[in-house]
């Protein structure tokens, strides 16, 4: 990961994020970065962000219909035992509650994610992309919505704002699946294996949910070296 932009520091720092809408550690990683930018913005001198969410598939084999509750989808997945896998559950529960984020493992319907990754692609050539992850993540852990099933993807987008039939047209014809499969792709030539992970102005990967601490040294690493990078240009 190299960038070979002449360095700046008038453009926000590019903040390409890969996440699937099933992966709790991807909405909790999502409030500690939030933090974290915040945290990086404050110290002024024009310090921004602009973010962009690409498609990863935990799971791809995954069933639209599920049968059983996330602790038998767990267990199965990670061959353990459902106890333990209950216990991991409610470990998550826990540090999502930490974020602010009150998780309903109860309700939660898991299912295959690609249309929802087909669904942000549409978000996306809208200008609405960031909107529509923020829905869909809360949809799938706080609400108990099925995000795998073309009309309720296409009632999250219009409580948003995006067109309700513009969006099923896109989800049933597949126009952005070819745009998931490059993400998804983009991914494995980076090495990516697990999300959430963040690639910072095309330079620095971060995996993981890290503190917002981290990711706000992370960020201003990122801006003293363009500021050191812009003054031996003009120099």
């Amino acid at each position: 990961m190299s960038s070979e932009a002449v360095p700046t520091t008038d453009l926000p720092i590019k903040i390409d994020i890969w996440s699937d809408i099933a992966c709790p550690w991807c909405y909790i990683g999502k409030r500690k970065f939030e933090a974290g930018s915040q945290l990086f913005a404050s110290a002024g001198e024009g310090r921004a962000v602009e973010i962009e969410y690409h498609s990863f598939e935990l799971s791809p084999d995954t069933p639209v219909d599920f049968e059983g509750g996330e602790a038998e989808f767990l267990a199965s997945h990670k061959g353990i035992a459902p106890a333990q896998a209950q216990e991991l559950l409610d470990r998550v529960t826990g540090i999502a509650a930490s974020v602010g984020l009150d998780y309903d493992y109860g309700t939660l319907k898991h299912t295959n994610t690609v249309l929802a990754h087909e669904a942000l692609h549409f978000a996306k050539s809208q200008g609405r992309q960031l909107d529509f992850m923020e829905r869909l993540f809360k949809a799938y852990f706080v609400d108990g919505r099925h995000v795998g099933r073309i009309e309720e993807l296409a009632a999250l987008g219009a409580e948003i704002g995006l067109d309700k039939a513009a969006l099923t047209a896109a989800l049933e014809s597949h126009q952005f699946l070819g745009a998931v499969r490059a993400d998804q792709q983009t991914a494995a030539e980076y090495g990516i294996s697990g999300v959430p992970f963040f690639v910072i102005d095309d330079t620095y990967g971060v995996s993981g949910a890290q503190e917002a601490q981290t990711f706000a040294q992370v960020l201003e690493q990122v801006w003293g070296e363009r500021t050191t990078a812009a003054e031996e240009v003009s120099a």
